[in-house]
């Protein structure tokens, strides 16, 4: 994974955290919570999409390390 692909997952983590902050928070209005549910819900999904390929990819590597001994 690259370096940019990194920030990628801990911007999108940091958003996330802040959308469920916004539950917490003063600004929390009821008549906007289905919405910004949904908005978090997307982004967790796309988070642990993101993960999946990295673990995917880290899996592939251990592979190759172990095929060289």
């Amino acid at each position: 994974m690259s370096e940019q692909e990194s920030r990628g997952i801990n911007k999108k983590l940091e958003e996330l955290e802040a959308k469920i902050n916004w539950f917490y928070g003063e600004e929390f209005r009821l008549d906007e919570a289905t919405a910004k549910y949904k908005e978090a819900k997307g982004l967790a999904e796309e988070v642990l999409k993101d993960l999946d390929g990295l673990q995917n990819e880290i899996k592939v590597l251990a592979e190759d390390f172990t095929k060289e001994k």
